[in-house]
């Protein structure tokens, strides 16, 4: 189903049922709700019924007992009311917080395990809209439209009852507004779905465009974009405005027009309860006790309206929310487990298509890592350099073709097993809002001692630096680690991969866009990470890839040159002009900054 299809009932209902499984583990909790709303429901019509012996025994009779013991019932009516009340909105929003953070927990643990695919065609700002805005419209769907839907309703159909009790004759005219009042709630909760599965698009969108505002606020204050910005966020802020000014306006005029129906029904049963008073001299407690009855009635039916179009919202915030739960997963179906491997690699004639629309990015290609050997890629950006990285992790299922490890298909291993053999050292390096020991001891199972902490930072040359700081290893680094330069995020990057010891590396060219003193650091920290481990390195500077044991020169998805650094120069052929590219691009910069 499209996004600009409508849901239909059966739909709808389907995904309210689903919504409502997730009440199943507090089923006691949300039975105690249920029972305080049936109470509080059942103090509507009683407190109708008491104006009848009211008013007949106190002003009509003038019987005493009746004048000193209402007063008590009415105060232990609204004693058990409150009481009431109380129970229904304690327990049924305690269950209710419960599945919302229970949505949230699956929906995370959901991303945890998707594929990279997922994260390539979902922009971060819609998933995190569904974290936040659309979550917590599930959250009044599954509380306060509760409460409404089964409170209110009870409410109404006591009332109901009791004045049909009063007075059955007149039940036809609530046979005949029934339908009119349904038609008018039919056609609002086709607005209400339309429009809130809008409003939440857009609201996707106004997190996307702040979120990368926020996360490039230099380039943009770099190149003056805050207009374009704004401006972009302007647009799409109005859109959102102007839907959810939609939505009040259908609820504001749907609202009045039920109100208007009940109201013209409940004159109507007034003028002929009345008449019929005149003819058969009904007791003016009786008459007081209907009129009250069907004063009571008015607000909950204009909660029952209202809560129409939370109820629709909370429906289609459940349906993207339960979309990104039934999303697909990383496939898992192997059996098979390393305890270490040696680290011999192994592309088959392997093709991966990012989709149908593009070329491949990697065609038939075939290659063998030996264990320990140092094998560089190079070639220009698109030549397939990533993709052959990110499938030996299984980021992405080859096409076609296998990649094996110590000669075992990945695809026969789990994934746990698969991806404990590998470690990542990334040009964009990742890290967290934590503390540095957190960092570098990022997947470990159980926290590591602090010697070994100091061990793998000083082979990473991070020890000193971090020693300088004022909390050593307890250091908070900020989101991405925004609180320390460039290398030493690198460093870090490097010690969390020296404490994994991985038979396996993949580094992303690690020294590019650093100053030459934090590169040396680097360099050096990169030669101990990669004694006695079988590297994959993606090299964007050819200069850091010289002592390769093979370098691997792609174009297109194809390798086309392979060989020693000096075999290749020699060969005068791509990597050589890239080299000598290179090389007078470097040679330029030097006599500029002479």
């Amino acid at each position: 189903m499209t996004k600009d299809q409508a849901l239909t009932s059966a739909q709808a209902h389907q995904i309210y049922r689903r919504l409502l499984g997730y009440v199943k583990p507090y089923g006691r909790m949300f039975a105690f709700s249920i029972f305080g709303m049936l109470i509080f429901a059942a103090t509507e019509p009683l407190f109708a019924a008491m104006m009848k012996p009211l008013i007949d025994g106190s002003f009509v009779e003038r019987d005493i007992e009746i004048v000193q013991i209402m007063p008590w019932l009415l105060v232990a009516l609204f004693l058990v009311r409150g009481i009431a009340g109380f129970i229904n909105t304690y327990f049924l929003s305690w269950v209710g917080r419960r599945v919302v953070a229970d949505l949230r927990q699956q929906m995370f643990e959901h991303l945890l395990r998707a594929p990279s695919r997922f994260f390539d065609n979902q922009g971060s700002g819609h998933i995190l809209a569904k974290l936040t805005y659309n979550v917590e419209n599930v959250a009044s769907a599954a509380t306060s439209a509760v409460t409404t839907i089964v409170r209110d309703g009870f409410t109404v159909i006591g009332l109901m009852a009791y004045m049909l009790y009063l007075n059955a004759g007149l039940s036809v005219i609530f046979l005949v507004i029934g339908p009119v009042m349904a038609g008018a709630v039919k056609y609002a909760t086709k607005r209400f779905r339309r429009h809130s599965r809008r409003i939440q698009d857009r609201v996707g969108d106004l997190t996307h465009v702040a979120q990368e505002a926020i996360d490039g606020h230099q380039v943009v204050k770099a190149f003056g974009g805050q207009a374009r910005a704004a401006r972009r966020f302007s647009t799409i802020n109005e859109k959102t405005r102007s839907l959810q000014m939609k939505m009040i306006a259908t609820e504001a005029a749907s609202v009045p027009l039920v109100q208007l129906i009940s109201a013209a029904a409940i004159a109507l049963v007034v003028y002929l309860s009345t008449m019929q008073g005149l003819k058969e001299n009904i007791s003016v407690g009786t008459f007081m006790s209907f009129i009250v009855a069907m004063g009571l009635l008015l607000p909950p039916v204009k909660r029952l309206t209202s809560v129409n179009a939370q109820l629709q919202r909370g429906i289609i915030a459940a349906e993207s929310l339960f979309e990104l739960i039934d999303a697909e997963e990383e496939r898992d179906l192997g059996t098979r487990t390393l305890q270490r491997a040696e680290g011999r690699v192994e592309y088959r004639n392997v093709t991966h298509i990012y989709s149908e629309d593009k070329a491949p990015a990697v065609q038939d290609l075939s290659l063998v890592i030996e264990p320990g050997e140092k094998v560089a890629l190079v070639g220009r950006s698109g030549s397939g350099k990533s993709t052959i990285a990110s499938l030996l992790p299984r980021f992405y299922d080859p096409s076609a073709g296998e990649i094996l490890i110590d000669g075992i298909a990945i695809g026969d291993l789990t994934l746990a097993s698969l991806r404990a053999q590998i470690s990542l050292v990334s040009q964009d390096v990742v890290l967290f809002d934590d503390t540095i020991a957190s960092n570098i001891a990022y997947g470990c199972a159980e926290p590591p001692a602090r010697a070994d902490l100091e061990r793998v930072a000083a082979s990473a040359h991070a020890l000193e630096f971090i020693e300088a700081l004022p909390s050593g290893f307890e250091t908070p680094i900020g989101g991405r680690g925004v609180l320390l330069s460039g290398g030493q995020r690198q460093r870090l990057a490097i010690a969390r991969a020296m404490l994994k010891d991985a038979p396996i590396l993949i580094l992303d060219e690690a020294t590019s866009a650093l100053d030459t003193e934090a590169e040396r650091h680097i360099q050096a920290a990169l030669q101990e990470l990669m004694q006695h481990r079988t590297t994959l390195v993606i090299a964007h500077r050819l200069s850091t890839i010289e002592n390769a044991d093979r370098i691997l020169v792609l174009q297109e998805g194809h390798i086309v040159e392979q060989g020693h650094h000096a075999q290749l120069l020699e060969l005068g052929g791509y990597y050589a002009r890239l080299h000598r590219l290179q090389f007078q691009d470097l040679a330029t910069e030097r006599t500029v900054l002479v």
